[in-house]
């Protein structure tokens, strides 16, 4: 079966099989995407943080390339999974650059603070983490919304697209996770 260089979904198919030369192929045409998610990420990390733009994106590629177990469905799928490993290696950067700081009483900050937060970027990363980690054991649907609106930076159409839902579940669902997170990191 001949794949197009641009069926990313075939590509993907292709690579999980054991080709590595999907990957290969593949790579070129997600990498502009890679770049935008790192960006958006970084976009609300402290001004000194130690990764890249680039450096987010080779450091995902690096993880994402040792996947054994991963079935990737569609390109949207690949992305969500991308951005949930840009998300695990900037939560281990604020835990490496916040373990000197450990007790330095910072306040938490709520989610609606977070595209200019006031307060040590590391530590509220670390707050966020913590408390979607708690959202998806509750929950993990919610969780999963947060993490395609927040760190993969889909709009909610899209988000609903990749969850398989409704426009309108995911709206209700992204403030339902909203709410939940505000007030838990507001306690």
């Amino acid at each position: 079966m001949a794949i197009d260089d641009g069926d990313v979904t075939g590509l993907l198919a292709m690579w999980v099989s054991g080709d590595r030369s999907a990957l290969d192929r593949l790579i070129p045409l997600v990498y502009d995407e890679l770049r935008t998610l790192a960006h958006l990420q970084l976009r609300r990390e402290r001004p000194d943080a130690t990764l890249a733009t680039t450096a987010l994106v080779h450091e995902a590629y690096l993880r994402l390339v040792d996947q054994t177990r991963a079935r990737f469905e569609t390109r949207s799928h690949f992305l969500n999974v991308a951005a949930q490993m840009m998300r695990r290696i900037l939560v281990d950067e604020a835990r490496k650059r916040r373990s000197g700081k450990r007790g330095s009483g910072k306040p938490r900050v709520s989610l609606d603070d977070v595209p200019e937060p006031s307060v040590d970027p590391a530590g509220y990363l670390l707050e966020l983490d913590e408390a979607l980690t708690k959202l998806e054991s509750l929950d993990p649907k919610l969780s999963r919304v947060v993490e395609l609106r927040y760190f993969g930076g889909l709009t909610l159409e899209e988000t609903a697209e990749v969850l398989g839902v409704s426009t309108t579940a995911a709206w209700r669902d992204w403030n339902t996770a909203r709410a939940w997170l505000h007030d838990e990191l507001s306690a």
